[in-house]
């Protein structure tokens, strides 16, 4: 036998390695039942990791939902500001424009300079003077905006608000109000005043007692206790809201004193404009003027808006194709009257981003007489209408637009002269506080074809109207 073979017969082994004691005869080990030993501990494989970063589908459409819920609360708060500013403000705008003051990780970029000189309403003064239309507009407001906030001190103040709104709509219920004043016989005007006198420990004690008299069985008029816990939590809603305006005027009186006194002699002039004002305000009004410039034009009224801002920025942030120039010949509108929303609302122009489609005609005669090394002249072959706006007083009302021919002529009809284009008005009308605004353009047969290189659209999105089109290209046989 070969010694090698004896060898490993032997227990060996042709390596000759002491201490190998295996039986190379014998079955070898299943790989399943070895037991082998981890190198990184307990930790958990990158499987796992990877699927620990991935949220589930619930949590993606709860995140999507928070998101969206964000997004549209802040949008809302930036229109009362928008509607504040000029004057045109809701009950609900008002109360949303004092919160600026209470919010810590507001978004600068949301406010102006000028915002400062704007006075803060009371709260509470300020519902006590609605009517009871607009009291029930306003309750209708805070429960949306209860829908959407999240932030703790913000919820507290909307529910007390909600509170004094409730109120303030059953005390011009003079059904509801005289069984109260039944209810109450001779004690309302000593409870009023006792009342208005606890402090907020002192109110929380009546409520608590009430509570438990009313969950009890022993027999008390529930009537008269139901209505004076409805005065104790209006009582402690007003408490709430005083305390938290107090915050926001004392928050106001710094920022305004860290402006300095210079700046500060513009708030004088926030006023002016109203009955009654007088010579001095109407002078500082005047320089004031000259002295802004962020928030106004040199168009005088164009749309300085903040809204209108973002939507400029973001539309002439696209920039121009190789065939497009910029279209700003703005034209005068024949016969335009004043609207009849004019003594309501302060007219505004819209802003606009307008492009020009040039390019070259092709055709027979340009064909012989020119070529690509020397072309012939360009002309207007389409426009790409951009009108912006985003504060609309009826947002139900689609802006739309019309065009204008002078001297009667009818569509298809030419009154140019040889080698000259027919013109006409492009007007766009929108509705308070925009006033109309018109174009002179390229009388031609526009192409309403669905083709996306030459295709046409005219919609209205996001407080932007876009009107694109071409004009039909013209083959002629022979």
């Amino acid at each position: 036998m070969d010694p090698g073979r004896r060898a490993m017969l032997g227990g060996q082994g042709s390596s000759g390695r002491k201490g190998d004691e295996r039986d190379i005869t014998g079955p070898r080990p299943a790989s399943s039942n070895r037991v082998t030993k981890s190198t990184k501990g307990d930790q958990p494989s990158k499987t796992a990791q990877n699927l620990a970063r991935y949220l589930t589908s619930d949590e993606q459409s709860r995140q999507f939902v928070a998101d969206e819920d964000k997004f549209v609360l802040r949008q809302s708060k930036k229109k009362a500001d928008i509607r504040v500013r000029e004057g045109r403000a809701k009950p609900i705008d008002y109360l949303t424009f004092n919160l600026r003051y209470m919010e810590e990780h507001r978004d600068a970029f949301d406010d102006q300079d000028d915002d400062l000189d704007i006075d803060l309403k009371d709260p509470a003064a300020y519902i006590e003077s609605l009517t009871r239309a607009q009291v029930t507009e306003l309750m209708g407001d805070i429960a949306s905006f209860l829908t959407l906030e999240v932030d703790a001190s913000n919820r507290q103040y909307w529910e007390a608000l909600r509170t004094i709104c409730a109120m303030r709509d059953f005390d011009l219920d003079p059904v509801r109000r005289e069984e109260k004043d039944r209810a109450y016989g001779v004690t309302a005007d000593v409870l009023s005043e006792n009342l208005k006198g606890q402090s907020s420990v002192g109110l929380d004690m009546y409520e608590t007692r009430i509570r438990a008299a009313l969950a009890g069985d022993k027999f008390i008029d529930r009537e008269y206790q139901s209505y004076v816990l409805e005065d104790v939590l209006f009582y402690k809603a007003k408490k709430v809201v005083e305390g938290i305006f107090n915050k926001m005027s004392e928050s106001r009186e710094k920022l305004l004193k860290e402006r300095g006194p210079i700046a500060r002699s513009s708030a004088k002039a926030a006023v002016v404009g109203q009955p009654g004002e007088t010579a001095d305000a109407a002078a500082i009004a005047g320089e004031k003027a000259v002295a802004v410039s962020t928030n106004a034009s040199a168009a005088g009224n164009e749309d300085a808006s903040l809204a209108t801002k973002a939507l400029y920025d973001r539309e002439a942030a696209q920039g121009l194709l190789e065939n497009e120039e910029v279209f700003t010949t703005e034209a005068a509108i024949p016969d335009r009257k004043k609207p009849e929303w004019a003594g309501r609302y302060k007219a505004r122009k819209p802003r606009y981003f307008n492009r020009v489609q040039m390019g070259y005609e092709w055709n027979k005669y340009n064909q012989t007489h020119f070529d690509h090394d020397n072309p012939p002249p360009k002309v207007v072959q389409g426009y790409r209408f951009n009108i912006f706006y985003p504060d609309l007083v009826d947002s139900t009302k689609t802006p739309t637009y019309k065009i204008f021919r002078e001297g009667g002529r009818k569509r298809g009809e030419s009154h140019a002269k040889a080698g000259e284009e027919d013109t006409c008005l492009i007007i766009f009308i929108a509705g308070p506080p925009y006033e109309d605004i018109a174009f002179r353009i390229v009388d031609r047969q526009w192409d309403f074809s669905a083709k996306k290189e030459r295709g046409f659209k005219s919609t209205f999105d996001r407080g932007i109207l876009q009107l694109h089109f071409n004009f039909k290209k013209i083959f002629y046989r022979k």
